[in-house]
């Protein structure tokens, strides 16, 4: 009886560490996919370097044409200038 409560106390926070492998394989493809350097790249790196690949992600620059740029080109252009209009 003991045994079986160790390996389903195993088998849970196995579970949670693959949530939490699969969530960062995820949000490093997006970022990589983002900043224009392609899904593969960040899966990969997501993947194999698990958290670590997402924070590298956060880390890399974008590229010039990404969708990460453009984002932020236009949200600059859009932004209301800060002197008030006489």
């Amino acid at each position: 009886m003991t045994a079986s409560l160790i390996v389903a106390a195993i088998g849970s926070k196995a579970f949670w560490l693959l949530y939490a492998w699969l969530a960062s394989a995820w949000a490093a493809s997006e970022l990589s996919s983002r900043k224009g350097y392609g899904e593969k790249w960040g899966l990969g790196s997501g993947l194999l370097l698990s958290v670590i690949g997402v924070v590298i992600w956060l880390i890399v620059p974008p590229r010039p044409d990404s969708p990460w740029v453009q984002k932020r080109r236009r949200e600059a252009a859009n932004k209301p200038d800060d002197a008030p209009v006489a």
